[in-house]
């Protein structure tokens, strides 16, 4: 894989689990915040923005302006964080406890491939797609200075406050690739939003 940085997001309220750390919450025995961070163990840095916890070694913390601000207001944060000179970035909500190296590493060889002939320039992003072609915006590689300008001429529209807007809001006009999953085993997209989607998620983890 190419040098890329992660950012995995992990400030969401959980309402439809009661409030819970949602992403403290374990699968096939461990956290789903700490199998996102293991599927991107080779990016550098990795940067959780969220409630400050226990995390592995090496990995940046930091909290979104103001905590809760939403997960536009946490990319924000996180890619303050990056080093200098970092052209991509894994953009990552942490309730995916499928993801998998071998599914960034596609969204990666996708990103970086020769311009499709369907799109307009060359991809601004690669994300992954359900199988009703709904892009799943949070399971992503993107090129920083397409997001850092998303996030400049939105904070410009907000009068300065990120607070609440919608991811699509920040990718609105970006050029993305679309990438359906075609690989073995369960769609490394699928977020745990309810208590339900915890236990297939463990099925599936087995």
């Amino acid at each position: 894989m190419g040098t890329y940085a992660a950012v995995v997001l992990a400030g969401g309220a959980a309402r439809r689990m009661g409030g819970v750390d949602k992403p403290a919450v374990p699968v096939g025995g461990r956290s789903m915040r700490d199998r996102v961070l293991a599927a991107v163990a080779d990016a550098a840095p990795r940067v959780l923005v969220g409630p400050a916890g226990a995390v592995p070694p090496g990995v940046r913390v930091i909290r979104e302006d103001p905590p809760g601000g939403g997960p536009v207001a946490a990319a924000a944060a996180g890619l303050a964080l990056l080093d200098p000179g970092t052209s991509l970035v894994a953009l990552l909500a942490a309730d995916l406890p499928l993801l998998t190296r071998t599914a960034i590493g596609e969204l990666l060889t996708h990103l970086t491939a020769p311009r499709d002939a369907g799109l307009e320039g060359s991809p601004d992003g690669a994300c992954f797609v359900d199988a009703d072609g709904r892009r799943q915006s949070l399971c992503g590689v993107w090129r920083v200075a397409a997001l850092r300008a998303g996030l400049d001429r939105l904070a410009a529209e907000r009068g300065g406050s990120l607070a609440g807007a919608p991811v699509r809001a920040l990718l609105a006009g970006l050029v993305v690739r679309e990438v359906p999953w075609s690989g073995d085993g369960p769609p490394p997209w699928f977020d745990c939003d309810t208590d339900e989607d915890v236990r297939r998620a463990e099925e599936w983890a087995r």
